[in-house]
């Protein structure tokens, strides 16, 4: 079954390498159109992957993930047309000029071919990474967690629907609709067909995606998201920041999970955190440092487990430390942090430079929540991706990362001397 998507696939991919900017954006157009023309098959789909879900003791936070509303599936519908607003970046030169030798070089930015994307219970992927995927050239193939596969399923034909009105392969969008695990070991091994993977979901999916592809694999999406509170900052915007970042929407990689505080603050700050954490439902895991003055408050609080600093909640939970100040907070997130996205709330510019110079994340703020770390907030429209690694893509992953260039030279009967 892979073996035949995989060829379906690559074939799409040369047609779909072939398109215009207004032929690539007809088709978008045509899809957002579908999506909301077809809500209520989608709904219903999505209706019963959530039953499913539920019954199976799904937390409530990988319930909203998976949830799927009439104004959400409108949303989603509506960032499909902002893509087809957004520069296409194939064809661009990116740089080049005239040699010595009389030949005239470039470097052109095309496709990547075909990328395939393993993701778990977020439905609204399906939709960001096919409408990306085409507005670069790109075939998709699309293995979505076991609790959506209904309502991937059903988007997905909607979204080849639309390639086949345009004249184009339904194989160039298409989705392992199988939940049976072993098809993902064997998509891991389909470097023939697939030119990049990139994962979506939990550190053992990351993992198993490292350590058993035979394809490039670009990796991201867990954030273990920290906020220090330097002794400068101001209490009032603090907060808020804090809030917004905790709250939100819990359940994203982008959400704060541990809140790194300054000790010599701890006596006024801890007590305006407790209350404002108690009006905003947070319940809140202290270091030892912290827990007594916590406790003398009105939010929720227990001990701090070590192995939570590694862990992302997904969930109205906060961890609290103390630190002795910015190295304290420094450390604190090079030993756990994701490399995702971190904060420093702070009115001393010395400090703002320190964390931004010494905080090796995809994104650092300053003075701003960490909720911004997305494609449509950076203004790259919707996203494949949050990727914390290095090389090829890092930070939120747009247009311009599912490209790769080829070297191109013009000459006039130039031979090398």
């Amino acid at each position: 079954m892979l073996e035949q998507m995989g060829i379906a696939a690559k074939a799409a991919s040369y047609k779909l390498a072939q398109l215009s900017g207004r032929e690539k954006n007809q088709v978008l157009e045509k899809i957002a159109d579908y999506l909301e023309a077809q809500t209520d098959t989608i709904l219903s789909a999505n209706a019963q992957d959530l039953e499913e879900a539920r019954a199976s003791g799904l937390s409530e936070a990988l319930l909203d993930r998976l949830a799927l509303t009439p104004a959400r599936l409108k949303s989603i519908a509506d960032d499909v047309r902002q893509v087809c607003k957004l520069a296409d970046p194939v064809g661009q030169v990116i740089d080049g000029g005239l040699l010595d030798s009389g030949l005239r070089i470039e470097r052109r930015r095309v496709p990547l071919g075909v990328v395939g994307v393993i993701y778990e219970a977020r439905p609204n992927v399906t939709v960001d990474v096919a409408s990306l995927c085409l507005k670069t050239g790109n075939a998709a193939i699309l293995r979505g967690g076991k609790e959506t596969w209904r309502t991937n399923a059903a988007t997905v034909k909607v979204i080849q629907q639309a390639l086949e009105e345009c004249g184009l392969p339904a194989g160039a969008v298409q989705a392992i609709e199988s939940p049976d695990r072993a098809l993902v070991n064997e998509m891991l091994r389909m470097d023939k067909y697939i030119d990049m993977l990139i994962p979506r979901g939990g550190a053992g999916l990351h993992k198993l995606c490292r350590e058993q592809s035979t394809i490039p694999v670009i990796t991201g999406g867990i954030g273990v998201c920290h906020i220090y509170v330097d002794d400068s900052a101001e209490f009032e915007p603090a907060l808020k920041i804090i809030v917004n970042a905790k709250t939100q929407r819990p359940s994203t990689c982008n959400t704060v999970e541990t809140l790194l505080v300054h000790k010599d603050i701890a006596d006024t700050f801890l007590p305006v955190l407790s209350k404002q954490m108690a009006e905003s439902g947070v319940t809140l895991h202290a270091d030892a440092n912290a827990l007594s003055q916590l406790q003398a408050g009105p939010a929720k609080v227990e001990a701090v487990q070590t192995q939570q600093y590694d862990d992302e909640y997904l969930s109205l939970d906060l961890n609290v430390k103390l630190v002795d100040g910015l190295d304290g907070a420094i450390a604190h997130i090079r030993e756990h942090g994701t490399q995702h996205s971190d904060a420093i709330l702070t009115r001393t510019l010395r400090n703002a430079d320190r964390f931004i110079n010494e905080v090796d994340s995809s994104a650092v703020y300053v003075n701003a929540s960490t909720r911004f770390t997305d494609g449509g907030q950076f203004g790259l429209g919707a996203e494949v991706a949050v990727s914390t690694q290095k090389l090829h893509a890092r930070g939120p992953m747009g247009l311009e990362a599912l490209t790769t260039y080829k070297w191109i030279g013009f000459g006039d009967d130039t031979i090398r001397a």
